[in-house]
């Protein structure tokens, strides 16, 4: 019995005498980064870090795969009634919602539809010169610019009065004012719209531009146009350069002339729409909101200006411009196969009637002021 409590107080005072070195390291507080030694690191850390750069690289290889594939559906079945960049963001939407999306792909997504968007939105400058401006005149130019801001100011307008959230009126108004799909990729850079918003914004400016397309041919001749009208209208009033292109080559040469530089000069005018939002979302939180960082000039636009720049000073060959567009549609389609990738469905459906019948009136709305000026004007 004495034997017992003298064990008994020797444990109490030593409690980790009696066992062995696995058990007492167990038994002890873990070590903290302030107890680590300066080159003593945690092997955990090297240990996550693996799994992140793969799931990045898986994210970013699935979203250029769908990408890809969409891109190659439309280059090998020539007639494909839809464009590459649709094609990728329903691929894209289609696996998200069918067979699922790891998280752990998220930071490769992020990387495909936000870096490789914006290093496309630069290339989208070398198909626009400052010349080709000059080429659609003043009038031509004054119809443009008043189309445009007339028609994003009616979309605001228009989505208070229906109850259309704000961020997603700015998106849908860009799209359609500006150039479709890229023009709601680049001004969410400064709205930072949720990426449901974004999806429901490209699908309805995809769908009503494509509804576009399809009619304007046929609308030429009961409203009068020739062949430079035509192509001014299309130019000026249809949503993504594709579209102006498929649309304004019906009538002829001279009228896909016209239509598809009336649409880049249109492009052009991004650049201080994008920058002018950016201004506005600073100076309504006094420069202070966290949410809008940096200049309110995204540098990227700037790249963008600097290659229209280029390519009005520099001679670049015709097959070199060929590859230039091809790689720019491409990037477009990866870029947006991971906007898909980030699209559920059931949080699209929320988004309710209301932003479709928004771009519904602003779409009429820019292809009835666009041909009002042009018949008041004529160039």
């Amino acid at each position: 019995m004495v034997e017992t409590e003298r064990l008994t107080r020797r444990y109490c005072r030593e409690p980790f005498r009696f066992l062995s070195k696995a058990k007492t390291a167990a038994l002890l507080p873990r070590r903290t980064p302030m107890h680590r030694k300066p080159d003593e690191k945690e092997p955990q850390e090297e240990v996550r870090a693996i799994p992140a750069a793969a799931g990045k690289l898986s994210g970013l290889l699935l979203s250029g795969a769908i990408g890809l594939a969409a891109f190659l559906v439309t280059r090998i079945q020539t007639d494909f009634p839809i464009s590459p960049i649709l094609l990728s963001i329903i691929l894209g939407t289609t696996f998200r919602n069918l067979i699922g999306r790891p998280d752990a792909l998220l930071p490769g997504i992020h990387f495909a539809q936000r870096k490789i968007l914006r290093f496309a939105i630069v290339l989208l400058g070398l198909q626009l010169t400052f010349s080709q401006i000059g080429e659609v005149g003043l009038i031509g130019i004054s119809i443009i610019a008043v189309s445009l801001l007339l028609c994003f100011v009616f979309t605001i307008i228009l989505a208070r009065f229906i109850g259309v959230e704000p961020r997603l009126a700015k998106l849908i108004g860009a799209g359609t004012a500006v150039c479709g799909v890229s023009a709601i990729m680049a001004v969410n850079t400064v709205t930072r719209a949720r990426e449901d918003h974004v999806a429901y914004a490209v699908a309805c400016i995809t769908i009503f531009g494509t509804i576009l397309m399809v009619l304007a041919p046929f609308l030429a001749e009961p409203l009068g146009l020739d062949q430079r009208d035509f192509g001014l209208w299309t130019g000026a009033s249809l949503h993504e350069v594709a579209q102006v292109v498929a649309a304004s080559f019906q009538l002829g040469e001279i009228s896909g002339y016209h239509g598809t530089i009336t649409k880049l000069s249109r492009v052009l005018m991004l650049a201080p729409l994008v920058i002018a939002l950016g201004y506005l979302a600073r100076g309504r939180n006094g420069g202070s909101d966290r949410t809008v960082q940096g200049p309110p000039m995204p540098w990227f636009i700037l790249g963008f200006l600097a290659m229209v720049s280029v390519n009005s000073v520099a001679h670049i060959p015709a097959e070199a411009r060929s590859w230039i567009a091809l790689g720019t549609t491409t990037l477009f389609s990866i870029s947006l196969s991971a906007l898909g990738l980030e699209t559920d469905i059931r949080q699209l459906r929320a988004g309710g009637f209301k932003p479709m019948a928004l771009c519904a009136g602003s779409s009429l709305f820019i292809v009835v002021v666009s041909l009002l000026l042009i018949k008041l004007f004529p160039s």
